[in-house]
């Protein structure tokens, strides 16, 4: 096992601090920033299309009320996605993966892209990302990261796009972390900042893993996870970030 080469910052969500998250507007803010990457959610809406979105629901962050899985890409793709974070993002709207990976690639970024599927949809949302990941993506760069918490999205990835690389994203310690990341022959362990260890760093590192840990806003914390061997800093605030890494 080899490490993965991430970005040593990577925008969350887009830059989920300056901007609403999971926009192309948060995109564009997190390289304006100094960002090289950037994590965003892949989410299926009940026809199928692959779009950005966090939650289950579209309440918390669009005009929209109900379950994504319920809704049409039609009817999401006129909700405003923007004004919630504040006035001056009025008009912002919930791109497809499409959208973002086209985006993404024109900014000579890289991309890591979490399935975040509805209950029931683990393996189809992943089928349906890596679908799209090998039809927008040019050809020649290296491929997008695919990362999650469902064992079952990460199994059906590995299972028909082999080549796109995976991460393995765990809230807290799980004593069969390492046998779970072989299975799925991920590439990296990205741990939340609320969990990680120094000794569950160093076995991560030991093992050949490359280590993100996210959401990482604090720069004194940066600096330290750094010394750990942290090597990805997921982040709602990659300028700060960056300006002490």
């Amino acid at each position: 096992m080899t490490g993965f080469g991430l970005p040593r910052v990577v925008g969350h969500r887009g830059a989920a601090a300056y901007a609403p998250e999971n926009t192309l507007e948060g995109i564009r803010e997190a390289a304006k920033r100094g960002a090289r990457g950037v994590e965003f959610d892949a989410k299926l809406t009940g026809d199928g299309v692959v779009i950005l979105m966090h939650d289950d629901a579209l309440d918390r962050t669009t005009t929209g009320r109900g379950a994504v899985a319920e809704a049409s890409h039609a009817s999401i793709a006129v909700l405003d996605a923007g004004a919630w974070f504040g006035a001056e993002w009025r008009g912002a709207g919930v791109p497809t993966l499409a959208d973002a990976l086209r985006l993404i690639a024109a900014m000579d970024m890289q991309a890591n892209i979490e399935i975040k599927p509805c209950r029931g949809r683990e393996a189809e949302t992943a089928r349906s990302v890596a679908k799209v990941v090998r039809t927008c993506w040019p050809a020649g760069r290296p491929w997008p990261l695919l990362s999650s918490f469902s064992r079952i999205s990460l199994a059906a990835a590995r299972d028909m796009a082999p080549e796109m690389p995976r991460g393995l994203l765990l809230w807290e310690y799980a004593a069969d972390w390492t046998a779970a990341a072989d299975d799925l022959e991920c590439v990296s362990i990205h741990c939340s900042d609320q969990h990680l260890r120094h000794d569950w760093a160093n076995k991560v590192r030991r093992e050949g893993y490359s280590l993100a840990a996210y959401t990482i806003n604090d720069p004194v914390r940066a600096v330290e996870l750094a010394s750990w061997g942290v090597q990805c800093m997921i982040s709602d605030r990659p300028d700060a970030i960056l300006d002490v890494l």
